[in-house]
């Protein structure tokens, strides 16, 4: 059996690998300004090009200038200029690190993430023992999706010195997993260490999808409540999602109160946005929700934001301009984010052994609540019936209360002949309809007047019955 070590080694070595594709592109358009900070070569060096240089370089990598003015902009600027100064350069590195984790979470650019690992990269080489970098690594493999090998290195950091964001980190890798009693125990010990935002959020994370919408709310308030304008990214992270609670609660007006506040903190932050325009397309205002989308598009472009912005154009009846989003969904989406495009297409009813790939290949790595409805879904959209429904059952275990596992679940059952349980799920999701998208309210509202008329003439009447006369007026029921 591999080691912790050996896993570890040789998560390093994919993950340069991956690196060094990323920034082939960046390097070749700042080769010259990397000459500046790489070590100069001496007569009897061979010739080598600044990019193939900077490959076995991490320091002149992470030593590239950043253009921009935003704060963090400067920090990064003046880190760098620390520690081409030569004096306490692990702690400059470090800082650095996360300073452009800090730059990723603003800026929506994973490529940041690539360069803080770079930073640990160089720390490494100082000191291969580094807690320090150890942490930096573990974050950025948690940010890219590779959970296992988060926890890996989370284990090792609570083993050996078990600091609040080593429990927390940990509990994200485990989250992440679908092991949700061994993350609620990593953000205990977590809380008990430092009851700040940070844990504050995890809790109300964690009891959302436990079930419990009142206890995430709560949680989240506190999280809200220990925010500093100092920090305004995270401000305005907390505060957007304490408005998505709200918004699952049916509370609309608070809801947009907080998204107000979360913009005033962090101008035009794509999560805000995003939620703002769900609010507007459950309140039927399509033009406005389209315009806030766009804008959200427009700065984050991953498939959940360009699928809820084809709904709120389509419906507005800009078709043309939904084709084209959808386009770039297809397109992109499976590199981005591959659940999310699997559950498009299984909506869709297109390319369906596409759909199928991606959910099971998300979840060989991704074991939430949310990646086995992914797989349930596309395995319903497949006519794998009996496994989309024991799929279902593994994204209903926990509680978690979202409108569209509910809507989910009651096509399933309904397809797999569970009546009971399709009425029962169909219900549910029916009451927290404000949550899904436009075409799936639509397909959610035939669902249930289907089930009904089936249930209807299925139903004995015992009743004798008359012929209605000329002057009998008959009534209609609203529809559902």
């Amino acid at each position: 059996m591999e080691t912790c070590k050996q896993r570890v080694g040789k998560a390093d070595g994919r993950c340069r690998g991956k690196i060094r594709i990323f920034v082939l592109a960046l390097l070749l358009s700042t080769a010259c300004l990397l000459v500046f900070f790489l070590p100069q070569k001496s007569k009897n060096e061979p010739n080598k090009t600044p990019a193939a240089t900077t490959f076995d370089n991490p320091l002149g990598l992470v030593l590239t200038p950043q253009t921009g003015e935003s704060r963090t902009d400067k920090e990064i600027s003046q880190l760098q200029k620390r520690i081409r100064e030569g004096r306490n350069v692990e702690l400059w590195l470090d800082r650095l690190g996360w300073a452009f984790v800090a730059k990723a979470r603003e800026s929506f650019d994973p490529g940041f993430y690539k360069l803080a690992e770079q930073c640990a990269r160089c720390i490494e080489k100082r000191n291969p023992q580094s807690q320090e970098a150890m942490l930096l690594r573990a974050h950025v493999l948690q940010n890219v999706h590779r959970f296992k090998e988060a926890e890996t290195l989370a284990c090792r950091l609570v083993k050996q010195r078990g600091l609040s964001f080593d429990y927390g980190l940990l509990g994200d890798a485990l989250m992440e997993q679908g092991k949700l009693n061994d993350a609620v125990e990593a953000y205990q010990q977590m809380m008990n260490l430092k009851p700040d935002l940070r844990a504050y959020a995890r809790a109300a994370h964690m009891r959302w999808l436990k079930g419990d919408l009142a206890g995430a709310i709560e949680a989240m308030q506190l999280a809200v409540s220990a925010a500093t304008p100092q920090d305004a990214e995270s401000a305005a992270w907390v505060n957007t999602r304490l408005a998505t609670y709200l918004f699952y609660a049916g509370k609309f007006n608070e809801a947009e109160q907080r998204c107000a506040l979360a913009l005033s903190l962090q101008n035009n932050y794509p999560p805000t946005l995003l939620l703002q325009g769900r609010i507007l397309l459950a309140q039927s205002r399509f033009r406005e929700a389209a315009d806030a989308l766009q804008s959200a598009v427009n700065l984050n472009p991953l498939p959940e934001y360009q699928w809820t912005l084809a709904e709120a154009l389509r419906i507005a009846g800009k078709e043309n301009e939904a084709s084209k989003i959808e386009a770039q969904l297809r397109q992109r989406g499976a590199s981005s984010d591959p659940r999310t495009l699997a559950l498009y297409l299984a909506t869709r009813h297109e390319s369906r052994e596409t759909a199928l790939r991606l959910a099971r290949a998300e979840l060989d790595s991704r074991s939430d609540v949310f990646t086995h409805d992914a797989l349930a879904w596309s395995l319903a959209a497949a006519g794998k019936v009996t496994e989309a429904w024991s799929e279902m059952q593994r994204a209903l275990a926990e509680g978690t209360q979202d409108a569209r596992l509910f809507f989910h679940a009651g096509i399933i059952a309904s397809q797999a002949g569970q009546s009971a349980d399709a009425e029962r799920w169909l219900r549910k999701a029916s009451e927290l309809s404000h949550l899904l998208l436009p075409s799936e309210r639509n397909e959610l509202q035939n669902a249930v007047a289907g089930g009904a008329e089936k249930k209807a003439s299925a139903a004995p009447n015992p009743q004798k019955t008359f012929s209605l006369g000329p002057n009998t007026a008959r009534k209609t029921q609203p529809k559902t």
